[in-house]
């Protein structure tokens, strides 16, 4: 890939823009709440930010892309369901997040449970937000190799700097903001790319002549059981995600939150289709080339050079901008949940200095994660391993929380937590043919409901 002159240019404006807005934003964190959730300051907008600027990377851009050259259609499953579950959070998780002071998901949960139960969930869901860290990560290694004649290794490096200067200095203000310029970026972006790639297709009438019905325009052309299980990982994996809350834990007030989450589910769709019109038509046109690098090439050769260069720094700061949001997301857990249980006495700058640094070794696991690897990952089959582990450890119990505070055990509440994610990590390991999700979700729902039915059934007993 040859990039032009005007091609850097339009790249260096975009990061320069972006970035600069991260060091402004950094002179806002005084202490380790303004680090964490804004300082509690955050309006619709900012909040909008928190949560698209994580959801939509490189899974929903470059993977969506990707996968629909391989599958079609069902490619739209991981941003039509993150959509969903932002609409749902909007819907009936706003109010009862927004009126605690917690900070991070297992405090909310270990107010029920106890300690161990939240301790529990901080470990199972900072692993599960990790493994998604892993493709936005190769996300964006795949893009500066299509981009720049450079090794994989480097690529990666690259990938994980831009990553820790994206989130280090500014925290939830910096990944607000910066992800609030690169959402508007994305959605500008996409929408476009999509519509010149509809144009240069002929229309809905070259992509029907050239693609069968089934499987490339229906959202199951993989298969019912594997569509369905995504659609639901994406759903449950947004509904238990600590940095799609911590947009929520950050806003003002009720409204701030509720408008943010109603963006998301808006725009979070839209982006998608871009992508699946990208890589329809470069399955056409281009029936050779690596999957994963469908986007950067449709960018380079059927857009303007300037134009082009803006996109191809958007798409690199998505996957790099969702990568720094589930490290934040990820760091704050450590951090609250592990390293202030350890050292509850210690001040506030000690804190902010571990929350930094938690950050950084996250990334730089990643980072090698990566490299052994060797590249060989498949970006959103990754993210769905991801949102289906999060969704076995906290979506149950957390709605439990939610709706039946007090009328579920402590011992059954952390039960659920850890035996849902260990039904899907064995299950994972096993590589059953029925999508562990499944049973880890179901396995968790009869524990709850179980103790539930038990405990209703003594009270009753007690008042007779």
């Amino acid at each position: 890939m040859d990039l032009s002159f005007t091609h850097l240019a339009g790249m260096l404006i975009a990061i320069i823009g972006v970035y600069g807005l991260g060091i402004y934003a950094g002179r806002k964190v005084k202490n380790t709440v303004d680090f964490s959730v804004s300082g509690r300051k955050a309006g619709s907008f900012l909040v909008m930010g928190t949560i698209l600027g994580t959801l939509v990377g490189g899974a929903s851009t470059i993977g969506t892309a990707q996968l629909a050259y391989l599958y079609g259609f069902s490619a739209w499953w991981f941003t039509l369901g993150g959509g969903i579950g932002c609409l749902l959070i909007a819907l009936f998780m706003v109010r009862p997040m927004r009126e605690t002071t917690f900070e991070t998901i297992p405090r909310f949960i270990s107010s029920s449970y106890g300690k161990a139960a939240g301790v529990a969930a901080a470990l199972f869901v900072s692993l599960g937000m990790f493994i998604n860290i892993v493709p936005q990560v190769f996300s964006a290694q795949a893009l500066l190799t299509s981009m720049f004649a450079i090794e994989m290794r480097l690529a990666a490096l690259l990938t994980v700097i831009l990553a820790v200067a994206y989130v280090v200095f500014g925290g939830a203000w910096g990944t607000g903001l910066m992800g609030l310029t690169k959402i508007l970026l994305t959605c500008v972006c996409m929408v476009i790319s999509g519509a010149v790639a509809f144009t240069l297709a002929g229309g809905s009438g070259g992509f029907s002549s050239y693609f069968p019905a089934y499987p490339w325009f229906s959202l199951f052309g993989r298969g019912v059981n594997t569509d369905l299980a995504s659609a639901f990982a994406l759903i449950v994996g947004v509904l238990s995600s600590q940095i799609y809350f911590q947009g929520i834990f950050s806003s003002r007030d009720l409204k701030a939150a509720r408008g943010g989450a109603l963006m998301s589910a808006i725009l979070a769709p839209l982006i998608g289709i871009g992508g699946i019109m990208v890589g329809l038509f470069m399955r056409i046109n281009y029936p050779q080339i690596n999957p994963a690098q469908a986007l950067p090439l449709f960018v380079l050769n059927h857009l303007p050079a300037w134009f082009a260069g803006v996109v191809l720094a958007t798409l690199l700061l998505a996957s790099i901008g969702t990568g720094a949001g589930l490290t934040l997301g990820v760091s704050t857990m450590l951090n609250r949940d592990l390293y202030l249980r350890l050292k509850p006495k210690a001040d506030d700058r000690q804190a902010l200095l571990v929350f930094r640094l938690l950050i950084i070794m996250v990334l730089l696991v990643a980072l090698l994660v990566v490299l052994v690897s060797g590249g060989n990952v498949l970006i959103l089959s990754w993210s769905y391993l991801s949102l289906g582990l999060r969704g076995a450890t906290v979506f149950f119990p957390l709605l439990a929380v939610v709706f039946f505070k007090g009328r579920v055990s402590p011992l059954a509440g952390t039960l659920a937590v850890i035996i849902g994610p260990s039904i899907v990590i064995a299950g994972t390991l096993l590589n059953l043919s029925l999508n562990p999700l499944y049973p880890g979700l179901a396995a968790g729902l009869v524990i709850l409901l179980f103790d539930f039915f038990r405990n209703r059934k003594n009270r009753f007993a007690e008042q007779e």
